[in-house]
């Protein structure tokens, strides 16, 4: 299994505090003879539609030597799970979730957003200092 982000457990608090139920730590699926292993999952109750909102979120911190080799390693990853998810647990949206301070420094560059559009990759962004989620973008 491989080692939690930095911020693991401050996004697993702050999806607690928005209203989420943790129901994998990690997300393992199959795929041929390979596991992948997928932050964390989470469902929330849908009052209203009386069902529940199933998610999956990929954690980065991109705290690597550079920006553009964490985001290309992140799109990688991000894709390769979505079309595992997409498979095997079709009602299930996946999400990046990134603090805000690489968001407000660097997903607001023309790269981050123009791949963030094409590919459409769904992003969860947090406060790392307060454990919240600031912003979900679909």
């Amino acid at each position: 299994m491989p080692a939690k982000d930095t911020f693991h457990e401050l996004i697993k608090l702050a999806l607690q505090k928005d209203g989420w139920t943790v129901t994998h730590d990690p997300l393992t699926l199959e795929i041929g003879l390979r596991q992948i292993y997928i932050d964390l999952g989470a469902e929330k109750l849908i009052a209203a539609e009386k069902n529940n909102q199933q998610i999956a979120v990929e954690i980065k911190t991109f705290a690597g030597a550079s920006s553009i080799t964490d985001f290309h390693l992140a799109v990688g990853q991000f894709l390769n799970y979505r079309s595992v998810l997409r498979r095997q647990q079709p009602s299930r949206v996946l999400y990046l979730a990134v603090p805000i301070e690489t968001y407000s420094s660097f997903f607001t560059e023309e790269l981050p957003k123009i791949s963030i559009a094409d590919y459409q990759i769904n992003l969860v962004i947090f406060n790392p200092e307060i454990a919240e989620i600031l912003q979900w973008i679909s």
